[in-house]
């Protein structure tokens, strides 16, 4: 496969909207410092650095707390009323109705098509739960995936590391792209580390693995002191947790991740559900992995292939987006509450994500 159309594009750091990068501050022209009594203007440049970090900093917490909301929806599901009585819901789910009730609709569309199935893991496959490294899928959950591996090509769309992701998900039938789409595998039953050589691996951030241990370290020094707060080296790209954060710490998290990234301009910040991920500034994401994929298994014919992505995370938006911009395929947004998406359909959570694919896996039995 020639991987030369597919490589990355390095962005200008200064292009990244500032609350997602750290580094703006230190860009700023430096001044010497001036003898006498008045205000020099290192002093001003000083000055006007710590506003802007400030700001960094703000607008860094405040994209925290739009992502992760401490407070569930006011009506729990399965539990007194149903979530389709409060008129808010309802108004979301006219825009983004369910995947289960519009099945028929789904699959009519996909007649006589070829269906190509992909998955984020965290809060899709599994629960989402406080310790990121207890976040197992169930075994029901795991055969309802093998079984629509067997029918369809399916790959998981991971945050995680490669590595990682795999031992929690154990299908060697399966496709992986992990790092948010920047280690991705596509020979299908080559995962563990000795046949790793063997594998058809696609890396676009390979120049970027010492810089991710660097920040990995340092950012594991200057958080070890935040209770609850944990870091995971996810090999291209590190994820800070604050899930079991008190919240009046966050924007202490968010300054010390911004005063971290200041030495490295090469890498930005995104945010997800309570975790922010410090990534690679490249031109590469969940959307752009999914189109790899497509190409890289021969299913980007847009006219005859059905690609069903499904996500619950602000980064699975990358993915909609593609797939609304290629007018093929359907994004499912897994949520509970309304949610701004690039998404046609929506799922409440895993166990509404497991009955979609036993349905798709059902469907495809009959229609043979």
């Amino acid at each position: 496969m020639d991987m030369s159309t597919s490589s990355p594009v390095i962005t200008d750091p200064l292009s990244i909207s500032p609350p997602l990068l750290g580094s703006l501050a230190s860009n700023m022209m430096q001044f010497s410092v001036m003898s006498g009594g008045c205000s020099s203007p290192s002093m001003n440049v000083s000055a006007s650095r710590r506003k802007i970090e400030e700001v960094l900093v703000n607008g860094l917490l405040d994209a925290m707390k739009s992502s992760s909301p401490r407070k569930k929806h006011n009506l729990a599901f399965g539990q007194g009323n149903s979530l389709d009585e409060d008129p808010v819901y309802s108004s979301w789910m006219s825009k983004c109705p369910s995947a289960l009730t519009s099945f028929k609709q789904i699959v009519a569309n996909a007649q006589g098509k070829k269906i190509a199935v992909f998955l984020d893991y965290d809060g899709t496959l599994s629960p989402i739960v406080d310790d990121p490294d207890k976040a197992f899928m169930s075994p029901v959950m795991r055969a309802a995936v093998r079984n629509v591996a067997k029918s369809f090509p399916t790959a998981i769309v991971s945050g995680r590391s490669r590595k990682k992701v795999f031992e929690f998900v154990k299908l060697k039938e399966l496709y992986y792209a992990g790092s948010h789409g920047m280690d991705i595998v596509t020979s299908v039953a080559e995962h563990n580390t000795e046949k790793c050589k063997e594998a058809n691996l696609f890396q676009p951030a390979c120049e970027f693995l010492p810089m991710i241990d660097e920040v990995s370290k340092s950012l594991l020094e200057v958080i070890s002191g935040i209770e609850g707060a944990s870091i995971e080296n996810n090999k291209f790209c590190v994820s800070v947790h604050y899930r079991n954060v008190a919240e009046k710490d966050w924007q202490v998290v968010a300054r010390l991740v911004n005063e971290v990234l200041e030495a490295f301009p090469r890498l930005k910040v995104t945010n997800g559900r309570m975790v922010l991920e410090v990534r690679p500034v490249i031109d590469w994401d969940k959307g752009k992995a999914v189109e790899f994929l497509l190409q890289s298994l021969g299913l980007n014919d847009s006219e005859n292939v059905i690609p069903i992505y499904i996500g619950d995370d602000r980064t699975d938006e990358d993915a909609f987006k593609v797939l609304r911009e290629r007018n093929c395929g359907y994004g499912i947004l897994v949520s509970q509450v309304p949610k701004d998406t690039e998404a046609f359909y929506s799922l409440r959570d895993p166990s509404e994500v497991m009955g979609f694919l036993n349905s798709l896996v059902r469907w495809r039995k009959r229609s043979l």
